[in-house]
């Protein structure tokens, strides 16, 4: 079998979904429309989402562990969700003021994350970073921002930074040099460094960082660290936000804060919270989220506010969806459901790379899992000795393998969110027992394709 051969075959299998690319790209730049979407020489176009499932244009229909990018924890289309959206349809999907459903919307955020004393919803989680940021600036007068290595807080500028090698370039063009110069980027699970920042810039006003470990749990955070970075912020009073927005609501209902019993000023929320529409919030300290708050002062709402205007906050079609998830999740059986079968996955996929006797690995917290290859990393079993070294293995993950274990287990009837993934409540002790006879047709594959 020559190395072409899963190539070849994944484009026979898919004509519409190549036609379909086709077009796209004569009507937008690179043919697609999200940059985690990529996949040469095209990738699936998707008819129809349900449960744990999904169904392409061309027919073929996979288990799921993209979920909305993270979003869908009761998987897609549930029935308590649909119904929700259906009536609120009927009654407007665009109120042009407030509304009842936004009011109960924030009270179960705040019921649910420890550190939401009050709530300020935005249309997406890229959003709720940006606020975050600005309001951290605004409520202490500072202008710089501490971020990690490899933790992404959306596309917006200063989150451009630290993203990608070299740390201290943005990874997108486009970004202000002047911008950038306002964000440190430190290594992740290094509580000296963030120490030896703070002494050195008294100009900063936020820490930021995603409390499961960058890049959506990548690498993992040591829970000594951020136990660590609660204390530094805490006693130079600057404001640590967690970003949230894949961690909420699948490491517990109260999110990886919870957790870990770390309790930040600023969360920014998205994802779950909108139960598979566009969403996002922030939720933190009243006194830090005050600076948001109008008030009849023409000083104040000039020079210390934070304006925040927005056509789609907390719109009442998105707040019934957010409604309907959040109280079907507040009980916590959902959560420990896909965190459940998530660790069966993992512990499946591990057994399955001992089997084919391929160097590789799972691993993974709450319902999120990943795969890797080589020996597992100290860090992987909670051993955080060498924190830098495993990052970086575990950030390379498969390499240049990447879209050619996606697409192997696209034959096989599974789509990876790249080469790892999330559960949901409505995925199957079945499903993930599928899921792992795929893994090993696709390793399979690989092997006699030559890859591995």
């Amino acid at each position: 079998m020559d190395a072409d051969t899963i190539d070849r075959e994944y484009a026979a299998r898919n004509p519409r979904s190549r036609a379909l690319f086709e077009r796209q790209q004569s009507v937008t730049p690179g043919g697609y429309t999200h940059m985690a979407r990529q996949l040469a020489p095209f990738p699936p176009f998707i008819a129809e989402n349900r449960g744990a499932r999904k169904r392409d244009v061309d027919g073929h229909d996979y288990l799921d562990y993209w979920l909305g990018h993270g979003a869908m924890l009761l998987g897609h289309s549930h029935p308590v969700v649909v119904e929700a959206l259906a009536r609120q349809a009927q009654r407007g999907l665009h109120a042009g003021g407030e509304t009842e459903l936004a009011v109960e919307w924030a009270e179960l955020i705040k019921e649910m994350v420890p550190s939401a004393e009050h709530v300020r919803f935005v249309a997406n989680g890229g959003e709720a970073t940006q606020m975050a940021i600005r309001v951290a600036r605004a409520y202490t007068g500072r202008s710089r921002l501490i971020k990690f290595e490899a933790c992404f807080h959306g596309w917006h500028d200063a989150a451009s930074v630290g993203v990608v090698p070299p740390f201290d370039v943005p990874m997108s063009a486009g970004v202000p040099e002047a911008v950038a110069e306002t964000v440190v980027p430190l290594p992740f699970n290094d509580a000296a460094a963030l120490e030896r920042a703070l002494g050195a810039n008294h100009d900063v006003a936020a820490v930021i960082m995603e409390p499961g470990g960058p890049f959506n749990d990548t690498v993992l955070s040591d829970p000594e660290f951020l136990r660590a970075a609660r204390e530094i912020t805490r006693r130079r009073d600057v404001v640590l936000i967690f970003d949230e927005v894949v961690t909420g609501f699948r490491y517990a209902l109260g999110g990886a804060q919870a957790y870990f019993g770390v309790i930040p000023d600023l969360t920014a929320l998205g994802k779950v919270i909108g139960g598979g529409m566009p969403a996002g919030a922030v939720a933190g300290r009243a006194e830090v989220m005050d600076v948001l708050a109008w008030r009849p002062d023409p000083e104040w709402q000039r020079f210390q506010m934070v304006p925040h205007p927005g056509t789609w906050n907390a719109m009442p079609i998105t707040a019934a969806a957010g409604v309907a998830t959040l109280r079907a999740v507040r009980d916590g059986r959902p959560t420990e459901r896909a965190r459940a079968l998530a660790q069966r996955l993992i512990e499946g996929l591990n057994a399955v790379f001992a089997e084919v006797g391929v160097g590789g690995f799972a691993y993974g917290r709450s319902s999120i899992f990943k795969t890797c290859r080589g020996e597992a990393p100290p860090m992987v079993f909670g051993d955080f000795s060498r924190a830098q070294e495993d990052a970086s293995q575990l950030l390379a993950g498969w390499g240049e393998l990447t879209p050619l274990v996606r697409k192997a287990m696209l034959l096989e009837g599974v789509d990876l969110m790249r080469t790892g993934g999330f559960l949901s409540s409505v995925h199957t002790e079945p499903d993930v027992d599928a899921t792992c006879e795929a893994f090993e047709r696709a390793l399979g594959r690989l092997v006699r394709g030559g890859y591995l």
